[in-house]
């Protein structure tokens, strides 16, 4: 590293590459953002997933204040965050073939839904599976990745294929294999992630994306208020009746 403390530098790194996807990814954001507009108005369900800590960017979104009351967590157990012991287990489960099809036969996504996968390396059998299963199923498929892990690295998927090759959609985060954006000569590994940053970042891109769309066609987006201004959760109490075939985080 050069100039800066290291917490400047990580900054730097972080506004640097929101900078590049602001600017390299619009077309594709919009193109979600419509994807899931469309969705919505079609009287589709929205769910969005992802494993390990690609499981926070998808929690971000689901019964967020600000956020799209339709944003439904599809949960696998074990690879929510680092919610299993050992947590090094979560890296073996999102090897096992045939996991995701367990989850999908068990889910409620169906024909005209849409379903946000988050898997930074895209390399694994379980975002893979998702991706083909779900659109098999009927299911539009929003990626949110980082491609270059398909050029410098092997897939883990039987198919030798990645999540970006079974989306409708995708969404590149820029993120360097490894996720480390720092390095530094007393330190021996790069250090310092920016995926999390990044990836949370082009979800809420896409979902301004989508409330702003759906206004646009008269329709209005069914968004949640925070319970703690005044009249919050009666707001979110309306919004929750009108929407209660769609939300699942209430069953």
């Amino acid at each position: 590293m050069s100039d800066g403390t290291p917490a400047d530098l990580f900054f730097d790194a972080a506004i640097g590459l929101l900078q590049r996807v602001r600017d390299e990814e619009a077309e594709a954001i919009a193109t979600a953002g419509t994807l899931l507009a469309d969705t919505v108005t079609a009287g589709g369900r929205l769910f969005a997933f992802g494993a390990g800590h690609s499981s926070l960017a998808a929690q971000d979104v689901v019964y967020r204040a600000g956020g799209l009351a339709l944003m439904n967590l599809l949960a696998v157990p074990g690879l929510v965050g680092v919610d299993v012991m050992p947590a090094t287990l979560g890296s073996r489960l999102e090897r096992v073939d045939g996991l995701a099809t367990a989850v999908l036969d068990t889910s409620p996504l169906r024909t005209g839904d849409a379903l946000v996968i988050i898997s930074l390396s895209g390399r694994n059998a379980m975002p893979v599976e998702m991706a083909i299963g779900a659109r098999e199923r009927g299911a539009k498929v929003i990626g949110v990745t980082s491609v270059a892990y398909a050029t410098q690295t092997t897939s883990r998927h039987s198919s030798g294929t990645y999540l970006k090759d079974h989306c409708d959609v995708v969404l590149d985060s820029k993120i360097a294999v490894g996720d480390a954006e720092l390095t530094l000569d007393t330190i021996p590994a790069p250090f310092a992630p920016a995926s999390t940053v990044v990836t949370s970042a082009l979800l809420q891109a896409v979902l301004a994306t989508t409330a702003a769309i759906l206004a646009d066609r008269g329709v209005e987006p069914p968004l949640l208020r925070s319970g703690n201004v005044d009249g919050g959760h009666e707001w979110n109490a309306r919004v929750f009746e009108e929407y209660r075939d769609r939300i699942f985080y209430q069953h």
